[in-house]
């Protein structure tokens, strides 16, 4: 049995999540779930699953749900400090960090400084602050085992493997909605437009994220801090069907792949259960259904945001962090209205040149960076 804090279960991740640990009741048990304003959904969840603690960041949603859940025995917390007990939890085996964006970083560094194995949906964490997590993962002999499937693919790929013999990382992209559109169409596709993912069901901000493949960039920092693999050694390459997640190719010239449904309970399973694998009832890959894979280079003009995120990494420092913070801003000032698609990457950009640099930065100059970052983007997005 392994129990499991889950930050951020009314997402994406955090709802799959749940969806996985259902299936396998005599293998999993919820000690701690947490969301920022779903008190609906939270209640439910906590209801099914009664954990010990849950916490909720916005102070409305904390009053209503106190109040929906007085009559059981659960401990419902409210604040950043509060957030850190669920992370730190008595009782977790593994904390499913899938709180999205900065706010997943503090309570994952408190995770891994308490000692709890990370299953990390949060890839935030590693942009943000990659050398000082893994790091401390190291200190702490803590495991984090990456949930994106992308990184999962790689990680399952490199079972039995020595990291010296990896010659590259080739992580897959699905091109996203506006992968056939032109560019010059860019410029007045509309928030409903960009939040039709061909492949995947994910949030709003990763699946704005995955239409201008600024996910792909943040990934390939990502996958620089988890495999150890410098950038130059790290391509992304399109492929539409989404079959193959990512691909590991070896100094002898040989490749493994990891293949699959696009589906995220499947990676999530894996990050639970690891090193063992539960047998489940998700639908098979059927090769006659998907008789033809491409793969095509990624367009850089059309979607600069890609470069950006390889001139950050080469950049390092607190460059990361701050077109992280960047992204952020920009990606929720398109989906409020004030900014048009194609104006993203140039605020992420002109963001990460405006950024005071800081070649070594501790965790507290990130935290100052990433509210310098916010400020900054906030200002070149109310002078369009």
């Amino acid at each position: 049995m392994k129990h499991i804090s889950i930050l951020g279960s009314t997402g994406s991740i955090g709802t799959q999540t749940l969806e996985v640990i259902k299936l396998f009741p005599n293998h999993f048990n919820v000690v701690a779930l947490s969301t920022n304003s779903n008190a609906a959904l939270i209640i439910e969840q906590a209801r099914t699953f009664q954990p010990e603690l849950v916490h909720v960041s916005s102070h409305e949603a904390f009053l209503e749900v106190k109040s929906a859940l007085s009559d059981m025995d659960i401990d419902i917390l409210h604040g950043s400090e509060d957030l850190s007990a669920l992370a730190t939890h008595k009782k977790a085996d593994i904390v499913m960090s899938a709180i999205v964006g900065f706010a997943g970083l503090q309570p994952t560094m408190d995770a891994i400084e308490a000692g709890k194995d990370i299953a990390l949906a949060n890839k935030e964490t590693l942009v943000v602050a990659g050398d000082i997590v893994m790091q401390l993962a190291t200190e702490k002999n803590v495991n984090i085992i990456p949930v994106d499937s992308e990184h999962s693919a790689i990680f399952q790929s490199m079972q039995g493997e020595n990291y010296d013999r990896i010659r590259r990382l080739i992580l897959t992209a699905s091109g996203g909605p506006f992968r056939n559109t032109k560019i010059k169409q860019l410029n007045s596709v509309t928030l409903k437009d960009a939040l039709k993912h061909p492949n995947w069901n994910m949030g709003n901000k990763i699946t704005i994220d995955s239409a201008t493949m600024m996910n792909k960039g943040l990934e390939v920092i990502e996958a620089y801090h988890l495999f150890k693999i410098p950038p130059f050694k790290i391509d992304v390459v399109i492929h539409p069907q989404s079959i193959i997640h990512s691909m590991v190719e070896f100094k002898d010239s040989s490749i493994k792949a990891q293949m699959g449904l696009p589906d995220m309970r499947v990676p999530i399973q894996y990050a639970l259960t690891y090193p063992d694998r539960l047998k489940n009832t998700f639908p098979e890959l059927n090769f006659e259904a998907f008789n033809q894979l491409t793969f095509e280079r990624p367009d850089t003009e059309k979607f600069p945001a890609l470069n950006i995120a390889y001139e950050a990494i080469r950049r390092g420092g607190n460059s990361p962090c701050s077109i992280n913070a960047a992204n952020e801003v920009a990606v929720g000032a398109f989906i409020d209205g004030k900014l048009k698609f194609t104006q993203i990457a140039a605020i992420v950009e002109k963001t990460m040149e405006t950024t005071d640099f800081c070649v070594n930065p501790r965790l507290s100059e990130l935290i100052e960076t990433d509210r310098e970052a916010r400020t900054i983007a906030h200002e070149l997005i109310a002078k369009l």
